[in-house]
């Protein structure tokens, strides 16, 4: 009896046609014509000609025949890969997220994929120099070989000091030295695959008695096997970390990786320092502060299985996992995790498929879950978990509402904050003074004629940062100096109104000399390593004051901090868009939540003009559950979301009449499509209607069912393509859209 075929790579073998997704705005895939004797698999790179160009595409199917006639095809030009760069799992879930964003394969899988790689460039990580010392060199007399070659003896002292092995990264002048050592055989040097590890700590840190509540939760996780998403709701310093670290150790335990995803880049060094305390494995972390080797380098360190631990920001859910066994969203909330321009995947969502499709747990962490995440523990499909109280002897802060009306204020700030930041202050506590607006002031008027600075590309006032006296607008960019005198009558002096963390900086520093003043927010921390060397400066002790936006909002540990101050919780109380109240709340209970984390009890002041808002009353009240609740309540009697699916048609061009003439005609063509239940509104021009210099207009879809809304855009995108009116404006499909902008 022969041998059983395996059948799927016979087929392959008798493929003679590959679909690729080329990185391209069409929605599609190309059938390209196999070179002779050339082995291909689903997952593999090849180039392609494309038009007139050359380009990158990634292998999605192999068969034998195609739709076009056999001269119509092109070969490809190379194959890039021996084996599939990406696995099976993961090219399957990329193009099932293709599908439900309705997103051109080719740009998805592209997105899903390292620069470099995209590049061309080989699926391999970065050699680097390792030096052993040998035997022999163990038993050379340093004091003796320092007498003559004192360069050759520092780098084996080096070596000493490092355990007999370290890389050649950073020797600089002793590059000579260790080729002379290895020439004497009293060194090694050898290349070895860089894969870019977290360094590990120089001690472990024994993991802390878990209180009840943290055990209840991790009890909860273990004994449902496979598949279940848990949502982990938890108040500001209850430990929610402790609970994702003992998870991730059952699974590094159980010979499994664990995916951590957190919101944005600021928060991945003090997790990375937390873990790298408790597991002596290795750890990666992919975010965009990475360069490009560096970044490949991880990813394939994930994709080889060597990398236990992987930490990232939103990109990281389409890193491949050789043994998953555990995915974790931090902050789960958080608007970060929604990618707004490109490929507009949310990936707290696609984390939940992705531990779906693979049999795994997901864990979504907050002290302020999203409306979206409670609707889900509401249906039954999420397990609720719950931290009530903070870990350790730490309490909640007490807050109150400050009522600033008729107040005299100094760039913001009443006398009875200031009082209180005082007292806090001469006792050894920490105030964090929080506005999230960055620059010194968002207008800039003149006395004379009520001129102020616009923007020349948007519908947006120009900001005035002081510290080099420049106009900046906050939406594209555009920037000029501040001029000497006002642009329109020539003699006006021009005047700040209103303030920006830089203003408060300033007002502060002359009214608190003796206290140091840490400002932390976009422009301060631009370059590499400023947010780190600001926080740790912070939590030395030698910034007694923090300033700053949504950056310090969240998730860092600031234990001294005993008073956290709102400078303006009004901004989001008479939002535009139907989410802005829900925000608000999150943003207020998340500063709050950085007062009182450890010994220090806690204050927060919350200043408004609105202190009878019934919202923020609900709110400090009753908490944030009670406000999710009753928000809950409305969006499902007005058929919001979470009760509702939406999609969002935005179109853009250099004049105002092409979007609205594209969008009238998609929503003629959705109008003949849609099933019942799904309803189309607008076109209407955009909230900021001109951006960047284009004008901006939009169509809203929105369903009660969101099999309704899917059925319709499957067979409206292509048709969208094909509108002659399309060919006038840049327009792109936002499925389940987090701004309305």
């Amino acid at each position: 009896m022969s041998a059983p075929t395996d059948a799927p790579t016979a087929a392959l073998q008798r493929a003679t046609i590959a679909r690729v997704a080329v990185p391209s705005p069409l929605n599609q895939l190309f059938d390209y014509r196999l070179p002779d004797r050339c082995a291909v698999e689903p997952g593999m790179r090849v180039t392609v000609p494309f038009g007139r160009s050359t380009r990158t595409g990634v292998v999605v199917d192999c068969r034998r025949d195609s739709e076009l006639a056999p001269e119509r095809l092109k070969p490809i030009h190379a194959v890039l890969d021996e084996t599939p760069v990406l696995p099976a799992e993961l090219l399957g879930f990329v193009l099932w997220a293709s599908r439900y964003y309705h997103h051109p394969p080719g740009e998805a899988l592209a997105t899903a994929l390292p620069v470099l790689l995209r590049q061309g460039a080989p699926a391999r990580p970065q050699q680097q120099s390792v030096l052993r010392q040998t035997a022999a060199g163990a038993t050379v007399e340093l004091s003796e070989l320092a007498r003559r070659a004192p360069r050759q003896a520092e780098l084996l002292a080096l070596l000493r000091q490092a355990g007999g092995q370290l890389t050649a990264d950073g020797l600089g002048g002793l590059r000579a030295s260790a080729k002379a050592l290895a020439e004497k055989g009293w060194l090694q040097i050898e290349q070895r695959p860089a894969y870019g590890f977290v360094p590990a700590e120089a001690a472990l840190q024994p993991p802390p008695r878990l209180n009840s509540h943290q055990a209840q939760a991790c009890a909860a996780v273990r004994e449902r096997a496979g598949f279940a998403c848990h949502l982990l709701d938890g108040v500001t310093g209850s430990g929610k970390t402790e609970v994702y670290l003992e998870l991730v150790a059952d699974a590094v335990d159980a010979g499994r990786q664990a995916l951590v995803l957190v919101p944005e880049i600021g928060l991945t060094p003090q997790l990375i320092r937390r873990f790298s305390r408790r597991f002596r494995v290795p750890i990666v972390a992919l975010h965009s502060g990475l360069s490009d080797r560096e970044r490949l380098n991880a990813w394939l360190a994930a994709r080889d299985g060597l990398a236990a631990i992987v930490i990232g920001t939103r990109s990281a859910i389409f890193t491949p996992l050789a043994r998953p066994g555990l995915i974790v969203v931090d902050e789960e909330h958080d608007l970060s995790f929604k990618q707004q321009d490109g490929f507009r995947y949310n990936a707290r969502d696609l984390a939940v498929v992705r531990a779906s499709r693979l049999g795994i747990p997901v864990v979504l962490g907050s002290a302020t879950p999203s409306l979206e995440s409670l609707a889900n523990v509401e249906r039954g499909r999420y397990h609720h978990l719950r931290l009530p109280q903070r870990a350790g002897a730490a309490g909640m802060p007490a807050i109150q509402l400050l009522d600033i009306r008729s107040k005299p204020l100094h760039a913001g700030l009443s006398d009875p904050l200031l009082a209180r930041m005082r007292e806090h202050l001469d006792r050894g506590g920490q105030a964090l003074v929080f506005l999230n607006r960055r620059g010194y002031a968002p207008v800039v008027m003149c006395h004379d004629c009520a001129w102020t600075g616009t923007c020349n590309r948007c519908d947006a006032r120009l900001t005035f940062h002081r510290h080099d006296r420049r106009l900046r607008c906050h939406h594209c960019g555009h920037e000029r100096p501040l001029p000497p005198a006002c642009p329109s009558c020539g003699n006006g002096e021009l005047f700040p109104l209103g303030q920006g963390t830089e203003r408060l900086e300033q007002e502060l520093a002359a009214r608190f000399p003796e206290h140091g003043i840490v400002r932390i927010d976009r422009d301060s921390t631009r370059r590499k390593g400023a947010m780190s060397r600001l926080l740790e400066s912070a939590q030395r002790g030698e910034g007694r004051i923090l300033v700053g936006t949504q950056m310090l909002a969240k998730g860092h540990h600031l234990p001294e901090i005993s008073l956290v101050a709102i400078v303006d919780a009004d901004q989001g109380l008479f939002g535009t868009d139907f989410r802005s109240i829900e925000r608000l709340a999150q943003q207020v209970i998340q500063v709050a939540g950085r007062a009182g984390r450890a010994e220090r009890p806690g204050e927060v002041i919350i200043q408004t003009h609105y202190p009878d808002h019934p919202l923020l009353h609900t709110l400090l009240r009753d908490g944030y559950a009670a406000l999710a609740r009753q928000l809950l309540d409305e969006r499902r009697q007005m058929a919001l979301p979470p009760y509702a699916a939406l999609a969002l048609l935005r179109a853009e061009s250099p004049t105002a009449e092409p979007p609205l003439v594209f969008l009238e005609e998609a929503r003629q063509q959705a109008e003949a499509l849609a099933p019942d239940g799904v309803e189309l509104m607008g076109p209407v021009p955009a909230p900021m209607e001109r951006r960047a210099g284009r004008f901006r207009a939009q169509l809203l879809l929105q369903a009660a069912r969101r099999q309704n809304l899917q059925r319709l855009l499957e067979r409206w995108v292509d048709r969208l393509a094909q509108l002659r009116s399309g060919r006038r404006v840049r327009w792109s499909l936002d499925v389940d859209p987090m701004e309305m902008l």
